[in-house]
């Protein structure tokens, strides 16, 4: 199986390029593969030493060739990135998305015997360690004659690893908002490294990347981080903001870290990224472990972000503390306000959950206020028809409503996202306005849990998952990887940063999901067929990752095929 593509030099050498890309194609065209255990170096070549299955380099087949050209020039994939995209070709369309590895740019680096093949704990384990060929599917629903379509790499432990126990020096950071389970992802960082794999140097960056150069390092130890999981928030701290990239990079070469590991959004991770890329330009063996977090569960290509079961569990007692209020006065509304910036899966699942809920209002599905089928008399109908009614809406819902009738500027936080205004408060006073103009009595309590929700510690279910996450993104860094952990189709894998960073999850209002909590609050849809059609191409484009238009033919229907499917995975 090719295992990574080579990417073709300047111009200058593109007939030569694709002379052996037409040579290789003949062989593929014969039914020959290119292992070359099986068929041998050329005669009068000495034989190449062997490299991991991560760092093989094969040639690849000519209609690939503008695809590598085209690469350098998308504009989702920039000239600096095509250097770290790794995809290999399969049989039967198998396609692996793979990560960076040290190999790619230091092959000569040693190898030691994973230390775990000795420990006491995983003696009666069946199969100590991961195949190095084991991957993960992206897509898991298939037809008879489906493409096997896009993979990563599954994780776990090796059996060779690429630091020595007494070399590593490992650095943990949080940035961004609170999510439950912040803490838990640290401990166990902390303790996976000591009680695996005997690491003592572990340091704690406080207050977000800014810490990495303006801020003392924090050691931390196994008993220094014992009882943090019951706690809310990060022990670390964290902040929005404050990346400089080479400011940090100098920082842990100073210091002499090798391995970061970085818990974060989508912006997070997009700095890892970056991290990643200034180390690999200097040529520095560190690697570099992202654990996604986002309480929005917008982050691509995972099943769900850890500490989103905890919101949607505390989300669901907003709720029903808003029915209660609802239930207990005469056309009694409850208005819960709950976070979903881009993305409704807060709102949606908590609804689902509660039962309760008259109307769930989220960013995917534009809804509209005023005249025949609006959602003023939507709430009016229900009132007449119950006495009562509750409103669950997400924060970036309704936007474009506000931005028409209240000026407002494109103003921004320090990671770089939209200022919203409060949906929940100008809904409020609509709402009011309108039954006053009917001269119908009616009481509306306005409930904001989003704080509680945010620094509240993380449940049973989410305490597990981060457990899982962190041990993973150990294995994956003393492995010699620089990836995003994530759970994808109940399997943890390796995910290359740019594919958790070129899109954004969101819930897809053409699934059966949506389609079930329609049923459960009896609202209308508030789409028209257009907005249902953009709604279907919007999915399609931004679940497809940022490969450009002339990539292979057969790397482009395997993706295709992945991408035709929400990532959160539909029920």
């Amino acid at each position: 199986m090719a295992s990574r593509i080579i990417l073709p030099p300047d111009d200058a050498d593109e007939n030569h390029n694709h002379q052996e890309a037409e040579e290789e194609e003949e062989r593929e065209e014969l039914g020959r593969d290119d292992d070359d255990d099986e068929h041998g170096p050329p005669p009068g070549l000495p034989p190449k030493a062997a490299l991991p299955f991560s760092a093989t380099w094969v040639r690849i087949s000519r209609d690939s060739y503008p695809n590598l050209r085209a690469l350098r020039n998308a504009s989702s994939a920039s000239l600096a990135d095509a250097a770290y995209v790794k995809i290999s070709e399969g049989d039967f369309g198998y396609v692996l998305d793979d990560v960076p590895h040290f190999t790619d740019y230091l092959p000569d680096i040693p190898t030691y015997p994973n230390p775990l093949q000795d420990h006491p704990a995983y003696s009666t384990v069946k199969q100590y360690f991961v195949n190095e060929d084991d991957t993960v599917p992206q897509k898991v629903v298939v037809q008879k004659n489906s493409r096997r379509g896009v993979h990563f790499r599954r994780a776990g432990p090796r059996q060779r690893i690429y630091f020595g126990t007494d070399e590593v020096k490992a650095c943990i950071v949080s940035c961004g908002g609170l999510c439950p389970g912040l803490n838990t992802v640290i401990r166990e960082l902390v303790c996976g490294l000591s009680h695996m794999y005997n690491v003592s140097s572990i340091f704690g960056i406080q207050n977000g990347y800014k810490g990495f150069y303006s801020s003392n390092y924090l050691p931390m130890t196994p008993k220094s981080v014992n009882d943090i999981h019951k706690r809310g928030g990060t022990v670390l701290g964290t902040s929005r903001g404050g990346h400089d990239t080479k400011k940090i990079v100098d920082n842990i070469q100073d210091r002499g870290i090798n391995q970061v590991y970085i818990i974060g959004g989508d912006g997070t991770q997009k700095g890892a990224y970056e991290i990643f890329k200034e180390i690999r330009k200097r040529g520095l063996k560190v690697s570099v472990a992202g654990v996604p977090k986002t309480i929005d569960n917008d982050i691509a290509i995972i099943d769900k972000s850890f500490g989103f079961d905890t919101a949607v569990e505390e989300a669901q007692r907003a709720i029903d503390s808003a029915h209660v209020e609802a239930c207990s006065a005469e056309n009694g509304i409850g208005l819960v306000k709950l976070m979903g910036r881009y993305s409704g899966f807060i709102a949606m699942c908590a609804t689902l959950a509660s039962r309760d809920v008259d109307c769930c209002l989220i960013p995917e599905s534009p809804f509209y206020l005023d005249g025949e089928g609006g959602l003023l008399q939507y709430i009016e109908k229900r009132l007449k028809e119950n006495k009562h009614m509750v409103i669950v809406v997400a924060e970036g819902a309704g936007q474009d409503l506000i931005a028409k009738s209240i000026a407002t500027s494109d103003q921004q936080d320090a990671s770089g996202n939209k200022l919203l205004l409060d949906i929940g408060l100008w809904l409020t006073h609509k709402i009011k306005d309108y039954f006053k103009s009917k001269r119908m009595e009616m009481t509306i309590k306005y409930i904001d849990p989003t704080y509680m929700i945010r620094a509240i510690p993380s449940n049973a279910s989410d305490n597990v998952y981060c457990t899982l996450l962190a041990h993973s993104a150990i294995h994956g860094a003393m492995a010699g990887y620089s990836f995003t952990v994530g759970m994808v189709n109940g399997r943890h894998t390796y995910i290359p940063f740019y594919r958790v960073t070129s899109t954004r999850n969101k819930v897809k209002v053409t699934d059966r999901m949506w389609a079930r909590l329609l049923s459960s609050t009896n609202q209308p849809s508030f789409l028209s067929q257009k907005d249902v059609d953009e709604a279907s191409e919007a999915d399609r484009l931004a679940n497809r990752p940022p490969l450009p238009t002339g990539a292979s033919s057969r790397v482009v229907r395997s993706f295709d095929q992945s991408s035709s499917c929400s990532s959160n995975g539909e029920i």
